[in-house]
């Protein structure tokens, strides 16, 4: 069975890896492919759980035992299960087994549902709690890359992100990948974040409450790239200065503040599912005029 998925509608042609349930690619009609392809970062669209951002020391305090996660947890790095594959998706599952619980001691079971229409390509996630006993204790996010430039040949000065609602308040403020207090100037003006490397030279911009449900990336007078999602509470947004590529990271949860040493099912930021619950969420992207 081969190890990725490539579906098309015409419009749009994707491919999807079992590694991480990865996105590597979304072309349009052009071939022009809009997911950044490797270099400076060499990833494309990871999928981050059971954790979101750092813990303090890579540490987990579970049931008094110690536990070690690195950065965004062990999902991006597991081989998923295909569920199913078709002309215009395919599901992925990646379920708790011995390599997991060494690292992570809970089950789980998350599945994603890719889908392409004429609205563009869908991400639909459900993670679910099959425990009959414990509760599940976890964070999930996206993390896709997009090309910037999103025309080839065009500068990458003049991009902007137009988000759906103002967005006036301030940013998470992180240092060494950690919460720290106090917080960031948001560097939005009404609705319009003009991109440029700077703003990235303190690590991603973290919206906590984001107002916004949706955002346009383009330049002036070009085609608009359009992300939206859904389920999420938080949103990042990071690229690597120096790189051609801005990441749009819908959040449920985030890192661990700097002065957080308790257990992890007291960590801020992490969902609670109980025996047989499931959370579901999704985000969307599509090229608009």
């Amino acid at each position: 069975m081969s190890d990725s998925h490539v579906f098309s509608n015409g419009r749009y042609t994707a491919r999807v890896a079992a590694h991480g349930a990865e996105l590597c690619s979304l072309c349009d009609e052009t071939g022009r492919d809009l997911i950044w392809n490797g270099g400076a970062w060499p990833r494309h669209s990871p999928v981050l759980f059971p954790i979101v951002g750092r813990l303090r020391d890579n540490h987990a305090l579970i049931d008094g035992l110690d536990y070690t996660l690195t950065q965004h947890g062990f999902a991006r790095d597991r081989v998923f299960r295909w569920v199913e594959r078709s002309e215009s998706g395919c599901i992925l599952v990646l379920e708790d087994d011995p390599t997991s619980r060494a690292l992570f001691p809970f089950a789980f079971r998350l599945a994603l549902h890719y889908r392409l229409d004429e609205d563009g390509l869908h991400l639909h996630y459900t993670l679910g709690n099959p425990d009959s006993l414990s509760v599940l204790h976890a964070s999930l996010g996206a993390h896709p890359a997009f090309i910037w430039p999103l025309v080839p040949g065009r500068p990458k000065a003049g991009h902007v992100v137009e988000f759906e609602a103002p967005e006036p308040g301030n940013l998470a403020l992180l240092e060494e990948g950690l919460i720290v207090d106090g917080d960031r100037p948001s560097p939005v003006e009404g609705r319009i974040l003009a991109l440029e490397d700077s703003l990235f030279e303190q690590d991603a911009l973290i919206f906590m409450h984001p107002a916004s449900r949706s955002l346009r990336f383009h330049a002036q007078g070009g085609e608009a790239l359009v992300f939206s999602w859904h389920g999420f509470e938080q949103l990042g947004i990071w690229m690597k200065p120096g790189s051609d590529f801005i990441c749009f990271e819908p959040w449920m949860g985030y890192a661990s503040p700097a002065s957080f040493d308790g257990p992890f099912e007291e960590k801020p930021g992490l969902l609670h599912l109980a025996p047989g619950e499931c959370w579901e969420a999704g985000w969307s992207v599509r090229l608009a005029t």
